[in-house]
């Protein structure tokens, strides 16, 4: 990619669930003291590649964002076993690409067009594991997922899969507490989940996304 990107690093596990999974108490995990009550937000999110889903294949995402409380454009980047995220503002009803995020995966467009390939709605069900003293160590996210593919009209989508995973993300929190959280979560039903994201996962089930990128 061009230049030095600036972001977090983003470090989570991602688990798949069915319809009936029930979460488990977390609060046994070392170092937590307690976990925050349920809060839901829904969100939607636009995820943009190039015809050939360059971006795809080299495991990049680049997303439009509405709804709970990181809504903008979110960019994620490879960075090792974890991944790099970049934000750039939501603009006044564009829904073209931001420059700046266009301008760091110019390399790997090769200059095709970034265009809407995918829908997500998810309606998001977070808790946070926290310390003695009040500060959030991982966020822990229940979500219900549909999928849309592009439709035949113009800004059409048609539906094409929904399914619900758990997402534990690192905060403070060192990597011991993933392990533990995720040893309860797979010991009350969860499953590791079987794709790299969300939009692989909607993809790789409507059978558009490249063999080398799944």
């Amino acid at each position: 990619m061009n230049g030095e990107p600036f972001g977090q690093i983003e470090v989570e596990r991602k688990y798949a669930v069915g319809p009936g999974f029930t979460m488990p108490d977390l609060s046994g995990v070392p170092a937590v003291a307690s976990v925050t009550g349920p809060r839901t937000y829904h969100l939607t999110a636009i995820y943009f590649d190039t015809p050939g889903f360059h971006l795809a294949t080299a495991r990049i995402t680049l997303r439009r964002r509405t709804g709970g409380t990181d809504a903008g454009w979110h960019l994620k980047l490879p960075a090792g076993a974890a991944r790099r995220e970049v934000h750039a503002p939501l603009g006044a009803g564009t829904e073209a690409v931001p420059s700046e995020l266009a301008g760091l995966v110019s390399d790997v467009s090769a200059g095709q067009p970034l265009r809407p390939i995918a829908r997500l709605a998810t309606a998001r069900t977070v808790r946070h594991l926290v310390d003695a003293a009040g500060g959030v160590l991982a966020e822990v996210a229940d979500d219900q997922v549909t999928g849309s593919l592009p439709g035949p009209g113009e800004a059409t989508w048609r539906e094409s899969s929904a399914w619900r995973e758990v997402e534990v993300e690192l905060a403070a929190g060192t990597p011991d507490l993933l392990d533990a959280a995720g040893q309860l979560l797979l010991a009350a039903g969860a499953q590791p989940s079987p794709a790299a994201s969300k939009l692989s996962q909607l993809l790789t089930a409507a059978g558009t996304l490249p063999r080398e990128a799944g």
